[in-house]
């Protein structure tokens, strides 16, 4: 029952590349363009905690939320491009 059952799904799932440098790069990019885009879309930055580490003077007011909601926007848009690229046979 259990086979039947993953052999209606499996059919739908779209190919997934295996990880390569190439895609690394993609999802880095995908992620630095959503903390640029971030940086100046966050209405009310350095709410939340500060960053423990040492950063430039551009991203004074870029804390722990603002970091963590940004990267999670762009590990979703690289998740999206990454499929939509191996979808096109570019991977």
């Amino acid at each position: 029952m259990l086979n039947i059952t993953f052999a209606g799904v499996q059919s739908t799932v779209p190919p997934t590349p295996s990880w390569t440098p190439t895609v690394g790069l993609v999802m880095i990019i995908c992620n630095l363009v959503a903390i640029v885009v971030g940086y100046y879309a966050i209405q009310n930055p350095g709410v939340g905690p500060d960053l423990p580490l040492p950063k430039p003077a551009i991203f004074k007011r870029f804390g722990v939320t603002e970091l963590l909601a940004t990267a999670s926007l762009g590990h979703l848009i690289g998740a999206g491009v990454i499929l939509g690229l191996t979808n096109a046979g570019a991977f």
